[in-house]
């Protein structure tokens, strides 16, 4: 890709960013899979420097994180005061609500992971500890997460196939635990809310089946106002109802990439987890995810 092709590329993966470059001849290259709600992007160009400007950010409040795994070359991540420099293996989390910077000083490549902020069960008013702190790959979790994501690099087209979903599915659960990894217990036990948002989230993931489950029916098991309950998620930057609509989604998506569940009608499996109308599961499935429910069961059957 020339310039004009990469940052067009580059602003339909991730959100709307400025790049700039002093190279005539600028070269890059993208894959982009979206799986599992989280868009997994691989990327490896000439030198430039990204911008995630304030006013970008007004224009486009995308609220995600973004995990970049350094597999060649080298970078600095700059956001909230932070400046984090990256060798190979390293991971570094950043805030697309927040403006931020990336110097690429040389050719390079990197696996870069975006994933909802509502798929990272920690308060909003914590997220700054869990951004802009290098996480080598030579210690701690990050001895597991970091050849995980470079295996997936090398191998973009597993994340398409029949177990695919599964995959994605594994590595958002071990990125969400990398993070988590970065936030103060103590600080997380002393949030008043934090132990309702738990509570909350376990009641939606073991009743997302049942047509009952609305915002008023959370409110009554975690033992709280309905209001209450829509204060304590809007710190979360997601709503009570998008927040259980995303799980149901997610579920429909591992189903419909099942071969086990081959036999069973995309509608079937909509309505399974609380989309009846067909027509409406569609529209919102793609929504999310890009692609039709149909477009995702014949994905995952390709040999």
């Amino acid at each position: 890709m020339n310039l004009a092709q990469f940052r067009e590329a580059v602003n339909h993966s991730f959100v709307p960013l400025e790049i700039e470059t002093d190279d005539p001849n600028f070269s890059g290259e993208i894959t982009e899979v979206r799986a599992s709600g989280a868009a997994f992007v691989a990327v490896r160009a000439d030198p430039h420097i990204v911008h995630r400007t304030a006013s970008l950010t007004r224009a486009s409040p995308h609220s995600a994180f973004k995990i970049s795994l350094q597999l060649e070359g080298c970078s600095v991540m700059r956001q909230a005061g932070r400046e984090v420099p990256q060798e190979p293996g390293d991971l570094v989390a950043y805030d697309t609500s927040q403006p931020y910077e990336l110097h690429f000083p040389t050719r390079f490549a990197v696996m870069v992971i975006q994933i909802p902020h509502e798929r990272i069960r920690v308060p909003q008013h914590l997220h700054h500890t869990m951004i802009a702190t290098r996480l080598t790959g030579a210690e701690g979790l990050g001895r597991i997460v970091s050849p995980f994501l470079t295996s997936i690099a090398s191998n973009m087209g597993e994340l398409e196939g029949p177990s695919g979903e599964l995959l994605a599915h594994g590595a958002v659960d071990l990125l969400h635990s990398l993070l988590l990894a970065q936030v103060d217990g103590d600080e997380v036990a002393a949030d008043p809310h934090h132990r309702i948002l738990l509570a909350a989230y376990d009641f939606i993931d073991a009743n997302l089946r049942s047509p009952a489950l609305r915002p008023e029916a959370v409110a009554r098991a975690v033992h709280v106002s309905v209001r209450h309950l829509h204060s304590i998620f809007s710190r979360q930057s997601v709503s009570v109802s998008a927040y259980i609509r995303s799980r149901r989604l997610e579920k429909c998506y591992l189903d419909l990439t099942n071969p086990a569940l081959a036999d069973r009608s995309v509608a079937a499996i909509g309505a399974s987890w609380g989309f009846p109308e067909a027509a409406h599961f569609s529209r919102t499935f793609k929504k999310a995810y890009g692609i039709s429910p149909s477009r995702a069961r014949s994905r995952s059957e390709a040999p």
